[in-house]
C-alpha cells in the first residue's frame, strides 16, 4: 500500500513591523502623516504600483557621499541622481567645491547609519545625516516616503516634512529615459519570378 506525500505549501513571507523609533519620531514631532501598510516591495517603483500612486508621488531614498559627507537624497521614483547638479547644491550649502559624489555599497551604509540592510528611511534626522530633496516635489502636495521596512509607507505633506528634517531643496534628479523598442517592417516576399531569376517582359 503506497502513500501519497502531500506537498507543503509554502509559507508567506514575514511581514517586517514599522519601526518603532520611527513612529515615536513623528508622534513627537506632531507631524500629521498617515501610515501605508502594503505588500512587500523593495523599490519605490514597485511602491508605486502596488499602493495605486503616480511614480512622482513616490520618494525614491539614495544614500550618497559627499567627500567626506552622507546624505539622504530624495527625488521622485522615476527619476535617476544627477550628480553634476547635486554636487552644486551641496556645494552651495557647504560654501566649497565638492570633488567626488559616491553611492557606497549595503556594507558600508550599514556602517555608517548603523542599520540592518535596507531598514533605511527617509527621515535623515532618525539616521543623523542631511536631507536634499528634489524640487521636483514641489508639484505635489503629498508625497510617499521610506519607513525602513518593505511592508510599510509613510504619507504626510511634502512641506511638513522639508520643515521637519529641514531639508536641502534643490534640483538634483533627471527623468528616467524609456527606450522605445524599434518595430521591424515585415520584408516583403520576393516574387517567384524575381527567386529564379527570371526577368518580366516589357
Amino acid at each position: 500500500m503506497t502513500t501519497k506525500k502531500t506537498s507543503k505549501k509554502p509559507k508567506p513571507p514575514k511581514r517586517i513591523k514599522i519601526p518603532a523609533k520611527v513612529l515615536k519620531y513623528l508622534e513627537k514631532a506632531g507631524v500629521k502623516h498617515e501610515i501605508l501598510e502594503h505588500k512587500t516591495v523593495y523599490t519605490a517603483i514597485d511602491a508605486a504600483m502596488t499602493i495605486k500612486k503616480k511614480l512622482n508621488e513616490i520618494a525614491k531614498s539614495l544614500l550618497v557621499k559627499a567627500d567626506k559627507d552622507y546624505y539622504l537624497v530624495l527625488m521622485p521614483a522615476d527619476n535617476n541622481l544627477n550628480f553634476e547638479k547635486l554636487k552644486k547644491v551641496i556645494g552651495k550649502v557647504k560654501a566649497k567645491e565638492i570633488k567626488t559624489i559616491k553611492i557606497p555599497g549595503e556594507k558600508i551604509i550599514e556602517n555608517a547609519l548603523k542599520i540592518k540592510a535596507g531598514s533605511i528611511t527617509a527621515f535623515g534626522k532618525l539616521h543623523k545625516v542631511g536631507v536634499i530633496i528634489d524640487k521636483k516635489f514641489g508639484k505635489v502636495k503629498k508625497a510617499v516616503f521610506a519607513a525602513g521596512t518593505p511592508n510599510y509607507s509613510i504619507e504626510m505633506a511634502v512641506k511638513d516634512f522639508i520643515d521637519l528634517e529641514k531639508a536641502i531643496v534643490g534640483v538634483v534628479g533627471k527623468k528616467k529615459k524609456i527606450k522605445k523598442q524599434a518595430v521591424s517592417k515585415p520584408k516583403k516576399k520576393k516574387t517567384e519570378a524575381k527567386k529564379m531569376g527570371v526577368k518580366k517582359k516589357k
